[in-house]
């Protein structure tokens, strides 16, 4: 067979773009979105190492080097905000991340049509409420005499303080987030099941298979590939635990045990004005997610699983 030669190459590319034109018409306003929100703002990352004036701006205010970074790992707000982060991301991974894919495999099973539809409905219903509305039903739910505690003390026990007791405070935080966000991550779930084929159940059910070896032999298999991705993804994201989630949710008296970064840069960068070091907070965060992403997608890759790239 011939190679192509240059002019075909080039002849067949506009062809390709001649016939698509209006597919990559579509295209400019996201690749525009994300130069200008993205990639543009990049700039700012000087910032993380300038003592930052807003009156000089970001590229007339003077150069510090890394004192912003030691002003960060020296200080013990910051190493608490990084440790709460870790563990309250840590608890939502190891608990939020199963839930989704568990109840998309429950979901797939149902055979009535309008029941499942139904069901997916309420279960996805809380994504759509902001963090303040979450945290008026999760207050009724959880305070003295709510419905919660009721319970408790009528199977004898005291009293719980959910949201201003520094032993409950995370549990409240990882169990909510798992009811808020649990139905809505089960649709990329419920999507890849849709995909996969038909005959492959028939098959197994003309030759004897119950609906669990199905669902153990056919459905989980069938959606590794995209648990896998969305693995990697939640990894790099470790160090996002919920900014609006936790500024709605925590108090002076769970401080020690709810301060996380996001938290953090807020109160530096915009309620002391302390914007390099805030930028540097968040750089640290950059770096850390693009090594969490590197790393995991290297080590899925040596075990055969889905990558990234």
């Amino acid at each position: 067979m011939k190679a192509r030669t240059g002019p075909q190459t080039s002849l067949s590319r506009r062809g390709v773009l001649r016939r698509y034109k209006y597919m990559y018409l579509m295209l400019i306003p996201g690749l525009l979105y994300i130069i200008i929100f993205h990639y543009l703002p990049m700039a700012g990352l000087a910032i993380a190492f300038e003592k930052f004036s807003v009156v000089k701006g970001v590229f007339h205010s003077p150069f510090v080097g890394f004192d912003n970074f030691q002003y960060l790992f020296s200080s013990l707000q910051f190493r608490n905000a990084l440790k709460n982060t870790v563990i309250i991301s840590f608890y939502k991974i190891l608990i939020g991340f199963p839930i989704p894919i568990l109840l998309a495999l429950m979901i797939n099973e149902v055979q009535g049509k309008f029941f499942r539809k139904s069901v997916q409905t309420i279960l996805y219903l809380p994504h759509f409420l902001s963090w303040i509305i979450m945290y008026g039903l999760i207050f009724n739910l959880v305070k003295e005499y709510g419905p919660i505690n009721y319970l408790i003390r009528s199977l004898g026990g005291d009293t719980v303080f959910f949201l201003s007791d520094v032993n409950t405070f995370r549990g409240v935080v990882v169990l909510s987030d798992v009811w808020k966000e649990m139905g809505w991550n089960a649709i990329i779930y419920l999507a890849a099941l849709a995909g996969v084929p038909q005959e492959l159940y028939e098959a197994a059910i003309i030759d004897g298979a119950s609906r669990w070896q199905c669902l153990k032999k056919i459905s989980f298999p069938c959606i590794m590939p995209t648990i896998a991705i969305m693995f990697l993804l939640r990894i790099g994201g470790i160090l996002n635990a919920g900014f609006e989630q936790i500024l709605a949710l925590y108090n002076s008296s769970v401080f020690s045990v709810g301060d996380i970064i996001d938290t953090y840069v807020f109160r530096i960068g915009i309620q002391e004005a302390k914007f390099g070091i805030s930028a540097a907070a968040g750089m640290f965060k950059s770096v850390i997610a693009f090594v969490l992403v590197l790393g995991t997608n290297k080590l899925m890759a040596r075990f055969d699983q889905e990558t990234l790239f």
